[in-house]
């Protein structure tokens, strides 16, 4: 059994580390390159940055801080946010990045994931989804399906998201980044059922994000909605815990994590 990763998340909006509610009233969380070395130190497992208007502002994204992180730290480092092509792809990874994750791009051209996993390998292809619950098709009551939306959380697709995850491994995804607009931000734990419905869904791992408040939301992600890493921003960047925290609070209770 592979070992349960904690990664620290830093949404990054005009260079700064930002945190907001259901994608939405962002305040200043700090410099990345500061927030990045602080968690390189305490032993995260991965890092991930996300430039969360690259795509709705339809610019690239910010390669030179990129550069500064990567250069900063020695964990796997996944960069998302406003990559659209091959060429994009590339210069993340030339500039220090282990991992790209790929959300609007993918869905408008679901044929860029077969092309950047077919060049570059599909172990660092990571294609995230934004989910919003929604009811089910069928209207019977108390049922749901998820939405899939783009552009930071501002365009629905229409689209099924366990339907889009099982396609985007089928093309190639490596990983899935798995955000719950519902949840995200506000403290009051994972969407379980959606991270358990994809990640029961798929053969590739499933990263759960939006929602963590506490250790115990950690995990009931990685147990009961079999997820293999937990993402989180708010508890850690606020110093509510620290990462060392998290995985002796996880090792406590008999989850495997990297010490």
């Amino acid at each position: 059994m592979l070992a349960k990763r904690i990664i620290p998340c830093l949404d990054v909006n005009n260079g700064r580390v930002v945190k907001g509610v259901n994608f939405i009233n962002l305040r200043d969380a700090g410099d990345p390159v500061e927030a990045a070395i602080y968690y390189d130190k305490q032993k995260a497992d991965e890092l991930v940055f996300l430039d969360i208007t690259a795509s709705h502002q339809k610019r690239k994204t910010m390669i030179d801080v990129v550069r500064k992180v990567a250069e900063s730290i020695f964990m796997p480092f996944t960069v998302g946010g406003g990559i659209n092509s091959i060429d994009d792809i590339r210069n993340l990874l030339k500039a220090g990045c282990d991992k790209i994750s790929i959300n609007t791009a993918a869905v408008k051209d679901p044929q860029l994931i077969k092309k950047a996993s077919s060049r570059f390998g599909s172990q660092c292809i990571v294609v995230a989804i934004d989910a919003k619950r929604c009811q089910a098709p069928k209207k019977v009551p108390g049922t749901f399906s998820w939405q899939v939306y783009i552009n930071g959380g501002r365009t629905s697709t229409g689209k099924d998201a366990v339907k889009w995850a099982k396609q985007a491994e089928k093309l190639g995804a490596g990983e899935i980044l798995l955000t719950s607009m519902d949840c995200d931000g506000t403290k009051d734990g994972y969407d379980i059922e959606l991270t358990k419905t994809i990640s029961t869904s798929v053969n590739i791992p499933v990263i759960a994000s939006g929602g963590a408040g506490n250790l115990e939301h950690l995990y009931q992600a990685l147990t009961k909605g079999c997820a293999d890493a937990v993402l989180a921003a708010s508890i850690f960047h606020y110093r509510e815990y620290s990462i060392k925290q998290a995985k002796d609070y996880l090792i406590k209770r008999k989850v495997l994590v990297r010490a």
